[in-house]
């Protein structure tokens, strides 16, 4: 039997990164991954979408050329098999990268799938492992909720996650995507984008509940001018082939769609480790700060913790729960310095509490937002849609929450997310010298604003 200080269950951007942490730490680590390393993020998810919303958004730049004085001779249109073929090589680049990374670390990688036989063992390939350690770093799958037609659909590869939609061998003409978060919206962006016609449907009152109000109004309006179309407060009731009916303002509607996109939600992958002892309830296992769950020497991170399903979020779960084990620092995870991106164009990116959350926890705050029509270099780049939102308590001007609607949205929120680690203000903001002409000025901008008024607006 081979023993370990720690053995992670599960390769994803949580478990490799706590695997390569540890051994960093001077620890024995085994990873197990059944299928791939680097997981649903970088095989399935993250990286894949983002190199395609690249290639659509370079292709959307081309038919706008004549916006920029640049005249394209010629018929403007896209390959999408080349398009899935840059998408296959940059994920095995960076497969082959995480592998190489965890070799050169030392961690013992088990391809295969990992059963726990008690809270220190683990068999996988009919072998018996043992550690002080054990990390469960599972991830999640989608939720396939049992509506009446969804199972022969999806047996004829009609209705699809986003796992199968990334292998597509064509665009589709039209598109129904169930579900507005955030993988449903990031893919009905990057259709539209190609010319599908594409309808959204959710059931709740508004999409993507968890960002600020006035971000998801002004991104609203972007998506219905680009020509999304998109249905609240309506349920899908029933599948006929390509065929969803759905009940909206109390009647039954009927839409045809080549493809339909079912994305409502993932659900946390805890079967097999019921007989750990460790609590688990609906939204995944139970953590503390540390990442331990009720089994001290068992953690778990990642989308099978249910806190958070963000692969940014895991690998920082993975580095705490590592340096927890193995190192004399003992950092917490904080949940509300969490960033969050959807890469829809423009893009949304988001940290802290968003302004309903301020009301509703009555504290004493300012709003501070500056648009992008007031920024030189988006001007200058035809991007001028979007504005930033910054929250700062009224006193202290400490800075809360931010909420950006702008292209590379995600690339700015860091800015913030270092000032809220150090407990920063609008002051600290507003005085930082930012480059001109740089999009990053619309922070400087928000932050003046929050302190008195921006200049430039």
């Amino acid at each position: 039997m081979k023993t370990y200080d720690l053995i992670v269950i599960g390769g994803g951007p949580g478990g490799y990164v706590a695997a390569i942490k540890a051994a960093q730490l001077n620890a024995k680590v085994a990873l197990i991954e059944k299928e791939k390393v680097g997981g649903i993020c970088l095989n399935h998810g993250c990286i894949p979408t983002k190199t395609l919303l690249k290639s659509t958004k370079v292709y959307k730049t081309l038919l706008s050329a004549k916006d920029y004085g640049v005249l394209v001779d010629g018929d403007i249109t896209f390959d999408w098999t080349a398009m899935v073929k840059r998408k296959d090589t940059v994920v095995r680049r960076l497969t082959a990268g995480v592998g190489s990374l965890l070799k050169k670390n030392g961690v013992d990688v088990y391809d295969g799938e990992g059963k726990p036989v008690n809270a220190t063992k683990v068999e996988v390939n009919g072998e018996t492992l043992e550690a002080k350690y054990l990390m469960i770093a599972t991830g999640a799958r989608p939720i396939i909720p049992p509506i009446p037609g969804l199972k022969e659909a999806m047996e004829k590869e009609i209705v699809i996650t986003s796992r199968e939609l990334l292998q597509i061998k064509e665009a589709p003409k039209s598109l129904v995507v169930i579900g507005g978060g955030v993988i449903g919206i990031e893919f009905a962006t990057m259709f539209k984008q190609l010319g599908s016609e594409v309808i959204v449907i959710e059931k709740m009152p508004g999409i993507l509940p968890m960002i600020d109000d006035d971000v998801r109004d002004a991104y609203v309006k972007i998506l219905k001018k680009d020509g999304v179309e998109v249905l609240t407060e309506a349920e899908v009731v029933s599948f006929e082939d390509n065929k969803v009916i759905y009940k909206h303002n109390g009647k039954d509607e009927l839409i045809e769609a080549e493809k339909v996109l079912l994305s409502i939600g993932m659900r946390p992958n805890v079967e097999g480790f019921e007989s750990l002892g460790i609590q688990i309830e609906r939204q995944g296992i139970v953590t503390n700060e540390y990442l331990q769950t009720t089994v001290p020497n068992i953690y778990a991170i990642g989308d099978v913790n249910g806190k958070y399903m963000l692969a940014h979020v895991a690998s920082a779960e993975g580095i705490i729960a590592a340096e927890h084990m193995f190192s004399e620092r003992k950092p917490k995870m904080r949940y509300d310095r969490v960033p969050s991106a959807i890469y829809g164009s423009p893009e949304i990116a988001s940290i802290g509490i968003t302004e309903q959350e301020a009301k509703e926890k009555k504290i004493n705050y300012k709003a501070s937002t500056f648009p992008l029509a007031g920024n030189g270099r988006a001007l200058s780049e035809n991007e001028k849609d979007g504005f930033v939102k910054l929250i700062v308590e009224e006193g202290s001007k400490e800075v809360l929450g931010a909420h950006i609607l702008a292209y590379n949205a995600s690339e700015l929120i860091a800015e913030i997310g270092v000032t809220m680690e150090l407990e920063g203000t609008a002051y600290e903001l507003g005085s930082t010298i930012h480059a001109h002409p740089t999009l990053s000025e619309i922070i400087m901008e928000a932050a003046h604003g929050a302190i008195d008024k921006p200049i430039h607006f």
